[in-house]
């Protein structure tokens, strides 16, 4: 009879593990609370239950070892260490002390369990609900980070400049806390790394250091990671160091302990110019976000979920050693406020040279926010070479080739095309003269029976100014990218004088237009009413184009902003 091993998890984070255990010969019993889970069906057995319920999980795994045995339990990119720690302890399995486990999953008691080793990590407080901030000493100067004691993938987690700030993020904290507590903590500033490991009886192996590329503040948005890092040797060292150090600190790295460990390390200023490492996080896992599944092994040839799964069966971990120098990007593409109408480009983003993986998130009538945390993304693109500007440009430029278009009808994205704030950030962040030359346009205009025959009123200071969207796009890319989805040639509103020679087929100049919308009010308004929508009479002759709230919605929005604004001017 197969040896039989519980892998926590159906998600895409575990698939890696089911695939490579079943590969190992093991008998493949499957734990999730959700039976639509995508890896399901590859599972030999699937077993619902809330992975919260450790006494349940615990009961089942007592029933598989009755009954013909049980070698192991594990899990990966899950929050669910200390459920898998518990019936290992109470069952006589492989694993970590579930005390221990709860050290690396709670980040109160981690904070503690540093502060007490002496390690280097934020100075914190820990709040609930009937806790009054305005009563309580901070743990340091703002800016403070908040963020819930017991979740992963950034729920609930960001930046706090003000009281006000504090007191709005930590209610958001709390709902996201199982505990109902949250962490208030000194603000690291500096570059961020993730680190895996295998823990094997006191031993540990790291599985590669990953630099994270994070983004729009004050929540943190990790739009990919690129590995290895390419921080000098030196400092990989102290980083490398300082996580194992913090792994044994929290317990996990005992004599009779087998598991495995993820961290995030910051480089932070320490006076004088200097960057040393503090410790962010140390779960009692492997890590999720495509890192210990996909980079790691497609650069390094090693293999970290299959030594955490020879681990959990009590056996000595193999394939942890590196095999080649190769580098892996991943990369995650997003979306402002909306429903997907569809989404194009997949083929392209798969053809480009080195891409391995497409993962969408979101589909074609899903609802879509722009994310507060690393688990509302769109979709990743994974991507290796033998080089690292080649793996960097393959994943960067498919994640170009994604486009995803927003149903018209969803006012969501209108009122996120009509605001103005740092958070959910504009697509292109312009400046001043940018936004006075932005004011100064002339609006839209539409002709009778010519919404097939749009025009750009040319921006050129908009459109040479260089900057680049969410995802790398320029201007340029951004308009080619409004006419592939659109259909619409959009070519410029033509600049040369109404009288010249070269004006053809009766088209008027852009100064004799701006005055006639200028002089006789011929304008269309703000794109965001159904009023201001229809048609505008009194130019038979003179041909649609697309003004100032076109580039409004362009800056504001990107691509997806501008093609919007088109499919309402068509839907209305």
């Amino acid at each position: 009879m197969q040896e039989r091993i519980i892998i926590l998890g159906a998600g895409i984070m575990q698939g890696p593990a089911i695939r490579i255990a079943k590969e190992l010969g093991l008998y493949t019993v499957v734990i999730d609370g959700d039976s639509s889970a995508p890896h399901v069906p590859d599972a030999h057995q699937f077993e619902q239950i809330d992975l919260k319920d450790k006494e349940g999980i615990e009961a089942f795994a007592r029933s598989l070892q009755s009954s013909g045995g049980l070698g192991g339990i594990m899990t990966a990119g899950t929050d669910f260490s200390a459920t898998v720690a518990w019936v290992a302890e109470r069952l006589g399995l492989p694993g970590i002390p579930y005390e221990a486990a709860l050290n690396a999953s709670d980040k109160s008691r981690m904070r503690a369990c540093f502060k007490k080793a002496g390690l280097s990590s934020p100075e914190f407080i820990t709040v609930s609900a009937e806790d009054f901030l305005e009563e309580l000493a901070l743990p340091a100067p703002f800016p403070l980070v908040v963020k819930p004691v017991d979740n992963m993938g950034g729920r609930g987690c960001r930046r706090v400049d003000s009281m006000e700030e504090l007191r709005e993020a930590a209610a958001d904290a709390l709902r996201f806390s199982r505990s109902g507590r949250a962490i208030v903590e000194a603000f690291m500033d500096g570059p961020e790394f993730s680190v895996d490991a295998i823990v094997y009886h006191g031993e540990i192996t790291i599985c590669g250091l990953a630099d994270r590329h994070i983004f729009f503040p004050p929540c943190f948005i990790e739009m990919g990671h690129t590995m290895p890092s390419n921080f000098p040797a030196r400092q990989q060292r102290a980083m490398l160091e300082t996580f194992c150090d913090g792994v044994r600190a929290l317990g996990l790295a005992g004599r009779e302990s087998v598991g495995a460990a993820k961290g995030d390390i910051k480089l932070c200023g320490q006076g004088g110019g200097a960057e040393a490492p503090m410790i962010g996080e140390i779960a009692a896992r492997l890590s999720g976000g495509y890192m210990s599944g996909w980079t790691y092994p497609y650069s390094s040839g090693a293999q970290p979920i299959r030594a955490a799964i020879l681990a959990a069966m009590g056996r000595k971990p193999d394939g942890i050693v590196p095999l080649k120098a190769w580098t892996s990007a991943e990369r995650a593409f997003i979306s402002i406020p909306g429903t997907v109408k569809a989404i194009a480009g997949a083929g392209a983003a798969r053809s480009q040279p080195h891409v391995c993986d497409l993962f969408f998130r979101a589909a074609e009538g899903d609802k879509v926010l722009f994310p507060e945390n690393n688990v509302s993304k769109c979709g990743n693109v994974i991507s290796a070479a033998s080089g690292r500007a080649a793996a960097v440009e393959a994943a960067e430029a498919a994640v170009r080739s994604i486009l995803i278009r927003l149903d018209p009808a969803d006012g969501d994205t209108a009122a996120f095309l009509s605001e103005s704030t740092s958070f959910p950030p504009g697509a292109f962040q312009l400046n001043g003269e940018l936004k006075s030359a932005l004011d100064a346009l002339p609006e839209t205009a539409i002709a009778p029976a010519d919404r097939e025959r749009l025009r750009l009123l040319p921006f050129p200071e908009f459109t040479a100014c260089g900057l680049k969207d969410y995802a790398g796009r320029t201007i340029p890319e951004s308009l080619e990218a409004v006419r592939s989805l659109t259909g619409l040639s959009l070519p410029e509103f033509p600049v040369e004088n109404a009288e010249s020679s070269d004006n053809k087929e009766g088209e008027l100049s852009k100064t004799s237009v701006f005055d006639s919308l200028l002089t006789q009010g011929r304008k269309l308004p703000a794109i965001f009413s159904t009023a201001s929508l229809k048609t505008q009479p009194g130019f038979p002759e003179m041909p649609s184009f697309l003004g100032k709230s076109f580039w409004a919605a362009l800056a504001r929005g990107g691509y997806q902003g501008a093609v919007y604004y088109i499919d309402r001017l068509k839907l209305f």
